[in-house]
Order: structure tokens, then C-alpha cells, then sequence
């Protein structure tokens, strides 16, 4: 499960894909293909997260990595390789590498009246 934090020294992967709207779903099908298929299986994965917009234009996945060198070893992994190039036919990408600098969490306040059940 993915985990946001600052206590880890994970990489952040945040991969932007721009697609038409008739090739989202197509997009997404791959992608969480070749994660289940190849990615997952990597040394140094630690979980991802699949997001498609609305707009049907953006397919954003979120990756944690251990490290940026575990990372690049699936890159230059060939197994992997046929997945990007099939998704790079139908969709631009733009590739980001993070690092966790602050999360937030909502604060309840004292007069706060919300009860569990």
C-alpha cells in the first residue's frame, strides 16, 4: 500500500501521461498491465497508484521505489521496455522524481462535534 510520508527516503515517481480521451482507458489497461506483469516483480518497488482525470485527457501514476538506482535498473530492464513503448504510440509522457517534503492532515478542532459510530 503507498504510504506519503516524510520518515521514508523512497523515491517519488509522479508520471504524467497526456492521451487522447478514445485512448484513456486503452492506456490505463497498460499500464496496469505491465505493473502487475513486470514492475511489481522489480527489486525495490514498493507500490504505485493509477489515476485517470475525468476530462479523459491525463493518466497520472504515482510509483515509491526505494531508490533511485533500484528505479533506474527496471528502466534498463528490457522486459519492461515493450509496455513504455507501446504507451509512448498512444500518449506523450512526462516523467517527475519527488521527494516527500511535507503531508497534511486535516486538525480537529476542541469544539469539533463528530462522533464515531
Amino acid at each position: 500500500m503507498t504510504t506519503i510520508s516524510t520518515s521514508n527516503d523512497y523515491l517519488t515517481l509522479i508520471n504524467i501521461f497526456t492521451v487522447a480521451p478514445a485512448n484513456q482507458q486503452k492506456l490505463v489497461q497498460l499500464l496496469s498491465l505491465a505493473t502487475n506483469e513486470t514492475v511489481c516483480k522489480v527489486p525495490g518497488f514498493i507500490s504505485s497508484a493509477l489515476h485517470k482525470s475525468l476530462d479523459g485527457t491525463i493518466v497520472t501514476m504515482y510509483a515509491q521505489w526505494e531508490s533511485k538506482e533500484h528505479y533506474q535498473s527496471m528502466r534498463n530492464n528490457p522486459v519492461a521496455s515493450p509496455y513504455l513503448d507501446e504507451a509512448l504510440q498512444i500518449a506523450t509522457f512526462a516523467p517527475g522524481m519527488y521527494e516527500v517534503v511535507e503531508t497534511f492532515e486535516p486538525i480537529k478542532s476542541a469544539t469539533d462535534n463528530t462522533h464515531e459510530a
